[in-house]
């Protein structure tokens, strides 16, 4: 029996390419990637908004602020709209790395909650301590809300990418 490190639900059920995605996997993709990306906006808007005072078109144009930087906060819809299409693809982003990892690693299938909550927690470390500081987003104006993005991407984001990835296996 070949099982990676003792455990057949760590078993490699194929190699990582993304290439090998295919229709099911798609669907997982987009169904992981459309809900994470709601429930995420949805938090966002009332984390942001409660906290912070921002409305949504505020809380997207902070996202596009990544690319744009501090102009992107004065281009009114425009740049509310490139944020919701970086914030969804962000999300569907995450939600391919995640079903292209559960072809290789089926205990990310077998166990939604357990992998998926982790998982997006991880999501939240990736985006707040590389890809932010390494964005244009500016650094006065907005603080991160720690405790409701770690929690708000483990049940938000992780679980449902987690839970879609098990749903149509």
């Amino acid at each position: 029996m070949n099982t990676h490190l003792g455990n057949p639900e760590l078993t490699p059920t194929s190699t990582l390419a993304w290439s090998d995605l295919d229709g099911t996997d798609m669907q997982r993709v987009l169904r992981g990637g459309v809900i994470a990306g709601v429930l995420d906006a949805v938090d966002g808007v009332v984390a942001f908004g409660l906290v912070l005072g921002m409305n949504p078109i505020q809380v997207l144009q902070y996202i596009a602020s990544g690319v744009l930087g501090a102009s992107a906060f004065t281009g009114g819809l425009t740049t509310a709209a490139l944020g919701a299409v970086l914030h969804f693809l962000i999300a569907f982003v995450a939600a391919g790395v995640y079903v292209a990892a559960s072809r290789w690693l089926t205990v990310l299938r077998a166990h939604p909650v357990l992998c998926g909550v982790p998982y997006g927690v991880g999501v939240y470390v990736f985006m707040n301590y590389i890809v932010l500081p390494l964005s244009a987003v500016p650094t006065s104006g907005f603080s991160t809300v720690l405790l409701n993005g770690v929690i708000g991407h483990a049940l938000f984001v992780g679980l449902p990418i987690a839970w879609a990835a098990r749903r149509s296996a």
